[in-house]
Order: C-alpha cells, then structure tokens, then sequence
C-alpha cells in the first residue's frame, strides 16, 4: 500500500494537515505513529484506513479488508456489545462467532451483554478493538489502542498485534503510552512539521532525571509522552 504526494486540510481554507506525504505501508510490520499532540498522526491513520480522502495526492494498493479503531469508541448506541459486534461481524461478511473469540482474547467476553453506553471507558475501547480485527484485514489501523486499557489486556495486545503481522496483516499503530516498544522488527514513523518522517529520526538527546511525589509520576509521565518525549517511570 502507497500515500503518494497525500496532502488533507479539513475544510478549503483551513491550514494543511499534512503535505505531500509518500509513503509505502510495509507488508506483514507493526508501523508505529509518534509524534506531538496536534502534529496529525490522528489523520494520517485515517487517511491510511480510507475513513477521509486525501486532499490531493492518491492512496493505491490499499487491502479489501481494514480493521480500524479509532481513539474513542462511539458508546452512544443503543445495542448491547454483544448485538453491535454481531451486526459488526455481519457487515463484514464474517461468522458472529469470530466476535466471541476475539472478546475472549481480549478479556471482553463477560461484557458482550452490557449496553454500549454503560460500559467504562477501557471496556468500550476493547469493543471497538474487536470490531477491529473481527474481519482478518489485510490492514489493521489502531489510533491509541492501549488508551484505558486493563494491564493484563495491555500486555496481550502487543503479541497479538506481533502475530498478527506475522500473518501477513500490515499494522498501523500510534501509541504515546510506548507498549510497543518491546517488539522486534518495529518500523517507526515521525509525524512533524505537516509530513511523515520513516526511520528514527537523527537528533540528539540528552536523559533529564527528575524526582516528584509518587502520586504525580503517571502523570508526569503521561504529559511528557503526549508532547512526544521518551519518559518511563523507574
């Protein structure tokens, strides 16, 4: 799959999101999106996922099948989990079973008989995993797939989503909160300046080391993830 000189604005007049972007999605690799809040990872992901046109610029080679999650699942509907991932399953062309599946993968199961709007935050992101990934797709598209996450979901995903790419799917992830981190053979992409960056980007670093209350410390490092630093707890 290839971005060829994409560019996307919201409106006619509105300021370019992103600019003669190319790119070419490898087969069967985890690409990880970075980049700061505001910098348009959000659309590029949906861009790649075929939910906007470009702008300008052509989109080729995109898979028949795209699984995409967006990063927040739209809750206010008026079906059970179990029903909306049913209807999900049908639209796709797919056994309503292979939604049970991946709602037991994804410690969802017992959730499927929950309305939509009653569920938390970390449960409605899991349904809108497994209509993700209920369609095997050829493309899979995760904006923020570990946001609100359970830590026990949050260390199966990475190996799922390593799985899956060695399947053969093409995986497209942005994740400020660094659960990827760990996987081998990752492909990383930068988001900056109105385009997309491929590789590591050359610069140097230096490592600031700062003490505060143990209760600020996610925090802390949420905020400095969210601006695109590399920041762990130790």
């Amino acid at each position: 799959m290839q971005l060829n000189q994409v560019a996307f604005r919201y409106r006619r007049r509105s300021p370019w999101v992103l600019h003669d972007v190319t790119l070419t999605v490898p087969r069967g690799r985890v690409v990880e999106v970075n980049g700061p809040n505001g910098a348009g990872k959000s659309t590029l992901l949906r861009l790649l996922a075929g939910v906007v046109p470009p702008v300008r610029g052509h989109v080729t080679g995109r898979p028949a099948r795209v699984g995409y999650a967006p990063e927040r699942f739209p809750a206010g509907q008026p079906f059970t989990a179990r029903s909306y991932l049913g209807h999900m399953a049908r639209v796709r062309g797919v056994p309503a079973d292979l939604a049970g599946e991946w709602a037991e993968r994804l410690g969802f199961a017992g959730l499927l008989g929950t309305r939509l709007p009653d569920l938390s935050k970390g449960s409605a992101h899991k349904a809108g995993l497994v209509q993700a990934l209920i369609a095997s797709p050829g493309l899979l598209v995760l904006d923020e797939p570990f946001a609100g996450l359970d830590a026990e979901t949050r260390t199966v995903l990475p190996a799922l989503l390593r799985d899956l790419a060695a399947g053969g799917t093409s995986i497209v992830v942005s994740d400020h909160q660094g659960d990827l981190r760990e996987l081998p053979d990752i492909v990383r992409w930068q988001v900056a300046g109105h385009t997309v960056t491929t590789g590591e980007v050359p610069q140097e670093h230096a490592v600031v080391e700062v003490t505060v209350p143990l209760a600020e410390a996610e925090g802390l490092v949420a905020r400095l993830t969210a601006k695109g630093y590399e920041a762990r707890r130790r």
